[in-house]
C-alpha cells in the first residue's frame, strides 16, 4: 500500500535533505519517522491526517508504523521532498514437512491448589521433634527492657553456631499427639524474619527483626529462613494409607473448606498432592437389653453384662490435598466438606 502526503499543508516545515528511502525500524514511533523529514517532528499528527484514506482497517497503529514500512522522499509541485509511506503487505508464511504424521500429546498435569491459596495457612510454620527444637538459639531481650518486640527491633539473642544470615523467629504453639495419645512433634509458627547483625558482644548476638507478623517475646526461638518457592502440586489419589486428623493451625475445633489440618501421616506415607476422603464414623454401640454407645457416661459393661460390640460404617464428609509433610505428621488442605469437620476423623483414599 503506497500512501502519498503531496496535499500535506506546510512544505516549508519539510527538512531540506532527507533520504531517499528510509525504511522504519522495528518499534519506531511517528515521531521517530517523522523526525527524518520535519523540522518540528512533534508536527507528526498534521502529517498523519493528510493521510485521509489511511485507516485503522489497514491495520495501522496511530502512534506506530509497522516493521519494515517504507517511506520515500518524492518531490512536490514546488520542488521540495514530501515523504511517501509504503506499507510492506503482511507475508503469510507455510511451514512444510517432509511427511505429515499424527501424534498425541500427553496432557500436562493441572495444579491442584495456587501457590497464593496455601500461602497465607503455611508460610514459614512446620513441625519438628523436641530434640530439634531446643537445640535452637532463643531471643533474650533489649537494650530497652521490652518484653515485645516488633518490626526494626534490635534484639539480644543466645550465640547461633549456623552462621546464617537470613533468620526466621518461631515459637512453639502446640504439642501434637496421635489418636492413641504418642506425643509426634511440636507444631511451630512463624513469627517474622529478622537478619544477623555484625556485632561482636561475648557470646551473644544481635539481631534485626525486619519484618514481623506476630509479636515477638523473650524465649522465641532463631532458626536459619528458608524460602519457599511457589511449586505445582499434582493431583494423586491415595490408595492404600489410612490416618487420622489430629489437629488444625489455628486450633479450630470446628473446620470447614480451605481450613488446614494436621494429619498423623509422615513423609514415609504420604506426598504432596496426594487427595484423600475424609470419613467419619460414629461411636462404638454396645448391643444389649439397653444399648449404649462406648465411653457413654452411665454405661458399666461387667462380666456378666455383656453386650455385642458394633461398629458403625465411616461415611465420608469431604476432601483433603496434602501439601506440606514432615517426619511423623503433614499438613493437608480441606477441599471439600459436607459437614463440620473435627479431630479424629478417617483420612484415606478418596
Amino acid at each position: 500500500m503506497l500512501v502519498s502526503v503531496h496535499s500535506f499543508a506546510n512544505c516549508t516545515l519539510m527538512k531540506d535533505s532527507v533520504p531517499e528511502v528510509y525504511r522504519v525500524k522495528k518499534s519506531d514511533t511517528l515521531w521517530d519517522t517523522s523526525n527524518v523529514y520535519l523540522d518540528k517532528p512533534r508536527l507528526w499528527p498534521k502529517l498523519w491526517r493528510a493521510n485521509i484514506h489511511i485507516t485503522h482497517h489497514h491495520s495501522l497503529r496511530p502512534h506506530f508504523l509497522h516493521f519494515n514500512d517504507k517511506r520515500h522522499g518524492v518531490k512536490s509541485e514546488e520542488n521540495r521532498t514530501v515523504p511517501k509511506i509504503v506499507k510492506e503487505s503482511a507475508k503469510i508464511k507455510i511451514k512444510l514437512s517432509p511427511k505429515g504424521t499424527k501424534s498425541f500429546k500427553n496432557p500436562e498435569p493441572i495444579p491442584v491448589l495456587p501457590w497464593s491459596v496455601i500461602k497465607p495457612y503455611i508460610e514459614n510454620e512446620m513441625i519438628m521433634s523436641q530434640q530439634v527444637y531446643e537445640r535452637y538459639p532463643h531471643v533474650l531481650g533489649d537494650q530497652e527492657g521490652a518484653v515485645r518486640y516488633a518490626t526494626d527491633n534490635l534484639v539480644l539473642v543466645t550465640e547461633a553456631h549456623s552462621g546464617k544470615k537470613d533468620l526466621n523467629i518461631v515459637r512453639k504453639q502446640n504439642e501434637l499427639y496421635d489418636m492413641d495419645g504418642n506425643f509426634i512433634g511440636l507444631q511451630v509458627r512463624y513469627l517474622a524474619t529478622a537478619k544477623l547483625l555484625d556485632a561482636a558482644i561475648g557470646r551473644q548476638q544481635l539481631i534485626k527483626i525486619l519484618q514481623a507478623k506476630l509479636e515477638v517475646k523473650r524465649g522465641d526461638k532463631i532458626i536459619p529462613a528458608v524460602k519457599d518457592e511457589p511449586y505445582k502440586i499434582l493431583l494423586v489419589a491415595a490408595k492404600g494409607q489410612t490416618g487420622y486428623i489430629i489437629d488444625d493451625l489455628e486450633q479450630h475445633n470446628l473446620l470447614g473448606k480451605y481450613n488446614v489440618v494436621v494429619l498423623d501421616l509422615g513423609d514415609n506415607q504420604v506426598s504432596a498432592g496426594i487427595i484423600m476422603g475424609i470419613y467419619s464414623q460414629g461411636p462404638k454401640i454396645i448391643d444389649g437389653k439397653h444399648p449404649k454407645y462406648e465411653g457413654e457416661a452411665d454405661m458399666i459393661r461387667r462380666a456378666f453384662n455383656k453386650g455385642d460390640e458394633i461398629t458403625q460404617p465411616a461415611f465420608k464428609v469431604g476432601e483433603v490435598v496434602v501439601f506440606k509433610t514432615f517426619d511423623t505428621a503433614s499438613y493437608a488442605l480441606i477441599t471439600k466438606s459436607t459437614r463440620v469437620i473435627k479431630r479424629g476423623m478417617i483420612v484415606a483414599k478418596p
